[in-house]
């Protein structure tokens, strides 16, 4: 980030505006941006204006477009501020300005932070419940028929994409920093990232107890690479994580995910770099010891898909009800 601001230092002219989007640790925008900036000579909120408002956009979403999405706002100054808000207003259908760009920063951390623990909240859950042999999806359904004091999140094999699962980490790191522990913050973090390491975990026991078979002979297809439904993007994706786990444990894994051609080079799995996705066919899925449901892409024919496969780890619920009595689903 820091080479991009002084990129833009370098072209940087009286009476521009400056705003960062990108979501990070609060006091960036204040303590990072501004003093790289003002290397130039050039003074914030005297020659020209600095603010901050956090991306708001849900990939794969199509009820809301960026201009329903209401912006929030911060500069550090009355000028900053006005311009950003007359800015953005130009945009979307509502801007909504805050006192200042550390509380826009903060405002974006903090609906990640809620998502993030809720989201690990429903994960530590669903490890009971499956223990106790309750369906959590069942739970779910139930309590989201009370009409208040209940908002329905919803377990998975781990949480992806830029936002969600390393937000959280920037607020624990920038509280450190005053002598502040955020300890449910940081253990939301730590199950959340514990989750791609059950599911394996839970594989190697399902392929065990249902064809006693070891991960180190088996063949396995990860369906969906994509950190969620209806989206290319693979950053920090579960999918990438049990991959890797699973080829560690001598399983031969391949892909299919309709929206994901090739896995591109990525800095944490670079040798997962060049893996194609393998076409969908019934012989081709028939091959497999089993089959890992990671994300539920609309494209994908689920039925299809359930006959074909001899075992299925469903870590999306997107195959309940299609097991017709045949015992192979397994909801993870």
């Amino acid at each position: 980030m820091t080479a991009a601001v002084k990129a833009i230092g370098g072209c940087l002219r009286a009476g521009q505006l400056i705003v960062l989007e990108s979501t990070t640790y609060p006091g960036t925008t204040s303590e990072v941006v501004r003093p790289i900036l003002e290397t130039t000579g050039l003074q914030s909120g005297i020659d020209f204006y600095l603010a901050y408002s956090p991306e708001r956009l849900d990939p794969g979403n199509a009820e809301y477009s960026p201009s329903q999405i209401p912006k929030v706002v911060g500069a550090d100054d009355d000028g900053g501020l006005a311009v950003a808000v007359a800015f953005y207003a130009s945009l979307v259908d509502q801007v909504v300005p805050v006192s200042s760009s550390k509380t826009a920063e903060v405002v974006k951390i903090a609906e990640n932070v809620f998502r993030a623990v809720n989201v690990a909240l429903v994960n530590e859950l669903k490890i009971v419940y499956s223990k106790l042999g309750i369906d959590i999806f069942e739970v779910i359904a139930a309590a989201k028929t009370k009409p208040f004091g209940y908002m329905p999140f919803y377990p998975g094999p781990g949480l992806g994409g830029h936002c969600i699962p390393i937000d959280p980490f920037y607020l624990a790191w920038k509280a450190r920093q005053s002598d502040i522990q955020v300890p449910l913050i940081e253990r939301a973090g730590e199950i959340n990232l514990e989750m791609p390491k059950y599911v394996v975990r839970r594989v190697g026991e399902i392929l065990d107890q249902q064809r006693g078979l070891a991960l180190s002979r088996a063949k396995v297809l990860i369906v969906g690479v994509a950190y969620k439904r209806n989206v290319s993007d693979i950053r920090e994706s579960p999918a990438l994580v049990m991959i890797d786990l699973l080829q560690e444990q001598g399983a031969a894994v391949e892909f299919h995910d309709p929206l994901v051609e090739v896995i591109p080079p990525n800095h944490r799995y670079p040798a997962l770099a060049g893996m194609k996705s393998v076409a969908m066919a019934p012989d081709g899925v028939a091959k497999y010891d089993v089959v890992v449901i990671v994300a539920d892409h609309t494209a994908i024919d689920w039925p299809a898909l359930i006959e074909w496969a001899p075992l299925v780890v469903d870590t999306r619920n997107v195959a309940a009800g299609l097991d017709n009595g045949r015992g192979k689903i397994f909801a993870v």
